[in-house]
């Protein structure tokens, strides 16, 4: 899917994944932005209005609510669902109700929504829950219980809360006086009592599918959740100083210090980074995907590391200089070099060879993935795509569309 700079929209891949638009192209004109969830997509019209398409079932009908999406000013996404934002604060939901799709229950509250984030479930489940921060600082939630859609139990410690994080199955709030609140599935963090005490002066919260982690103020880290996910730090506790950033994969953290150098914990997913260490030096960016990471060095240079498909780059080792962006599918890495031009690797069907295309990857802006393809949108506003079809790889029906973005 590419949005054009006219707003108009074009699509490719399996009319069931979400890639067919044709039912819906001439009504997509001057979209705003774009929302997807993992088999369908959300585009509001610069009307106010919301035009969907995909799988029905995980959002791509919104027929029943189509009266009511108007004005709408954001749109969220779980994994089978969606819920969008209106200018009067309100929202509506549609999609699978067991991914939050069904927000009736909670209609009411609904009101002066600021802020929306979603759980995102886990590999082979379905159910999500969504969060709404209203203007007050209170949380109302939706969907299975499972998931974090009830957040009764907390619901009085709730006040003033300033973000909210999600891993599979729970949700983590930071609220305004630093401290934390969490809800969901105790075996996905949705249970800090361990360590509430320490969780005060959070400033940033990243999640892992079971596990969460928190930078508090003076650069320490605080993490909790399933210990084979990242939950457990205590092997690395001792140098997690100064911290700047954290990236996660599905199980595992990845911390970057002050000092250029990074810290990993979590048993797999990339959680084990002693094979490179010594080269995790002066690092200014991790990508993750699920599975594995990759770090830009200061000099351009990239270092993976992983249990996955991305984690060994060496057959393009050589061709990783002067690095300025890197992107990730689900188990592929995409790189954009300063000339303009992409080194990929990783697994083929998700991105991982681009040999078929590499002639037309030339002055590439910004690349985006989906979970097995890569989109490149080159300096002239065309589109380049390639991985497997499923994803958005074949872009060939479409490809003389793709001419301004």
């Amino acid at each position: 899917m590419v949005r054009r700079c006219d707003g108009s929209v074009v699509t490719w891949g399996p009319g069931f994944a979400g890639g067919d638009s044709h039912a819906v192209r001439d009504r997509l004109k001057n979209v705003q932005r774009i929302q997807a969830s993992d088999e369908a997509f959300a585009a509001i019209l610069v009307d106010g209005s919301v035009v969907t398409w995909g799988r029905a079932d995980a959002g791509g009908d919104s027929s029943a609510v189509q009266d009511l999406l108007k004005n709408v000013q954001q749109i969220h996404a779980s994994r089978r669902a969606f819920a969008a934002i209106l200018a009067d604060g309100s929202v509506v939901a549609w999609g699978d109700a067991h991914s939050g799709g069904d927000c009736r229950a909670v209609q009411d509250q609904l009101k002066n929504v600021q802020q929306i984030q979603a759980s995102h479930s886990g590999l082979g489940a379905c159910e999500c829950a969504f969060a709404a921060i209203l203007g007050d600082g209170s949380v109302v939630t939706w969907g299975p219980a499972v998931a974090g859609g009830d957040s009764t139990a907390v619901q009085s410690r709730l006040k003033n809360v300033q973000q909210i994080q999600a891993s599979a199955r729970a949700f983590a709030a930071i609220l305004g006086d630093g401290s934390v609140v969490t809800w969901g599935n105790a075996g996905h963090g949705g249970d800090s009592s361990a360590v509430q005490g320490q969780l005060k002066n959070v400033q940033q919260i990243q999640a892992s599918d079971h596990a969460f982690a928190a930078i508090l103020g003076d650069g320490s880290v605080v993490t909790w959740g399933h210990a084979g996910y990242g939950g457990d730090s205590h092997a690395v506790w001792h140098r997690l100083k100064n911290v700047q950033q954290i990236q996660a994969s599905r199980g595992a953290f990845a911390a970057t210090l002050v000092d250029g150098s990074v810290v990993t914990w979590g048993h797999g997913f990339g959680g084990n980074s002693r094979r490179v260490q010594d080269r995790l030096k002066n690092v200014q960016h991790i990508q993750a995907s699920p599975d594995d990471f990759a770090a830009i060095l200061g000099n351009g240079s990239v270092v993976t590391w992983g249990d996955g498909f991305g984690a060994d780059s060496s057959a393009v080792q050589n061709q990783l200089k002067n690095v300025q962006r890197i992107q990730a599918s689900g188990s592929a890495f995409a790189a954009i070099l300063g000339d303009g031009s992409v080194v990929t690797w990783g697994r083929d069907c998700a991105g991982g060879n681009s040999s078929a295309v590499m002639h037309r990857l030339k002055n590439v802006q910004r690349i985006h993935a989906s979970r097995h393809a890569f989109a490149a949108i080159l300096g002239d506003g065309s589109v380049v795509t390639w991985g497997h079809d499923y994803g958005g790889g074949d872009s060939s029906a479409v490809h003389n569309d793709l001419t301004d973005y």
